[in-house]
This record gives structure tokens, sequence and C-alpha cells, in this order.
């Protein structure tokens, strides 16, 4: 399988063309209205529930952007369906509801979130629900175990996301040999991606650089913010996935 067109050929719209001041919320209905009205594709993350349903939310928590605390997956889809993200009346979107309002009109890059804990279920009911989907879309993750279960699980093309620091934080969980083989791509056999999702900052680098030159995969860049960012994307990447402003 090989990356689609579509792909490369506009920038990408992070978690929707969302602008939180404005009362349009990452993730939201209303980002990816905002994209589709612009003719971007739409890059979203999904989340498991507690009674396994796919939701297009990015954190792990809901304290960040809506009116309640907690983990994502402690909460039924009805749960979340009742909570509102902060300032406004929207709420967390399954992830049908989602490609039900894109409807085919803009390509969709879809983050399959992940604990690193060989959990599957997520992965697993994401790919039941766009392999019923009529429109564009890829899948990737930053967990190697997903991409390359989903060698077996859809037909739809897809990609690992990296970068080459894992020192912060969220990272921390993490054992050393795994966070060296993500940064130097060293699970590249077992996953055949279909494309790279590189952190922007990393991507003068050599692991980027000769996935791109050497093997001929596409190399989409996040999260570009700035001029320097945009010009960086642009010798270096195929296409970026931009925030916070219009390209």
């Amino acid at each position: 399988m090989a990356a689609p067109a579509w792909l490369t050929a506009r920038p990408i719209a992070h978690r929707g063309l969302h602008v939180r001041d404005n009362g349009v919320i990452e993730n939201t209905i209303g980002a990816a209205k905002a994209a589709i009205g612009h003719g971007f594709g739409i890059e979203c993350d999904v989340q498991l529930t507690r009674d396994g349903e796919a939701v297009v939310f990015h954190d792990f928590t809901l304290d960040r952007l809506t009116e309640a605390t907690g983990p994502v997956a402690g909460r039924s889809v009805a749960e979340l369906a009742a909570i509102a993200m902060k300032g406004t009346s929207d709420r967390i979107p399954t992830l049908a509801a989602f490609l039900a309002e894109i409807g085919g009109r803009v390509p969709l890059v879809c983050e399959i979130k992940s604990s690193f804990d060989g959990d599957l279920r997520l992965t697993r009911r994401t790919a039941e629900i766009v392999a019923s989907y009529d429109g564009p879309v890829v899948l990737k993750s930053f967990d190697p175990d997903i991409v390359t279960a989903l060698i077996d699980l859809t037909d739809r093309p897809r990609g690992f996301v990296g970068e080459n620091d894992y020192r912060h934080g969220e990272w921390d969980r993490l054992p050393p040999r795994l966070k060296h083989e993500m940064r130097n791509l060293l699970q590249l056999e077992r996953m055949k991606p279909d494309f790279l999702s590189w952190q922007v900052k990393d991507l003068d680098t050599a692991v980027p650089f000769l996935a791109r030159k050497g093997l001929g995969l596409p190399v989409m860049t996040w999260t570009v913010r700035t001029p320097e960012h945009r010009a960086k994307a642009a010798q270096w990447a195929d296409q970026m996935v931009f925030e916070g402003f219009v390209p």
C-alpha cells in the first residue's frame, strides 16, 4: 500500500481549524466545519470510552478542555455526550459522528492515542468504524504496536508518528530501549508504514531525511505554528499539519 496523493496535496488542520478564543475548540464538530469551509484536510485524535467507543479527543483527561475532570476512559460515551467543552455548547463527538459530519468532503488523518500497554481495543474499534466510511482516511499512531496491528485490521494507509526527543514528561513511562527504537525508526520493518508524521523541530535530522529520500516515504510534519517552522516544513517535509493561522 502507498500513501494517497491527497496526504501531501494541501496543508492539514491540526485537530481541525480551531480558535479557542473564538469558541471553536479543537477536535470538535465546529473545528471540523471550519476546516471544511477552507478546504483543508483534518487531523484528529481518538480516545476510548469506558464502554468501548472511539471518541474524538486528544487528552487522556477531561480537565483542560471540558467542564468535567478525570480520565476520558472512565466515562461512557453517553456520559461524555453530556459534558460541555469549556465556554461552548460543543460536546465530545464520537468518531462515527465526526466522520458523518465530514462526509468525504475533505480528507481525515486520524491519530490513535495509546498508553503503550498493549491494549488494542481502540485500534480495533477505529478500524471497524473507518471500514464503513466512504471518504479518504489514513490512520497513524506514536505506538509501533498499533501501527503494526493495523496491517491486519484495515486496508487504510497507516503512518508512524515520531520525534527525536522522548525526554519530556509524557514519555517517562516508556522504557529507554523503546524510546531508542522509536527515535531511530528501528521498528520500521515490522510496522511497514505508508508515511511518517515527524515533529517539525526534528525534520532536518537523519531519520526523517533518510525515510523520505532513501525509502520514498512521504513525511508530514507537526505541529507548524510559526513562519520559521513553516519554512522548515517546506524544505524538509512533504506537507504540514498546522495550527494557529490559515495558510
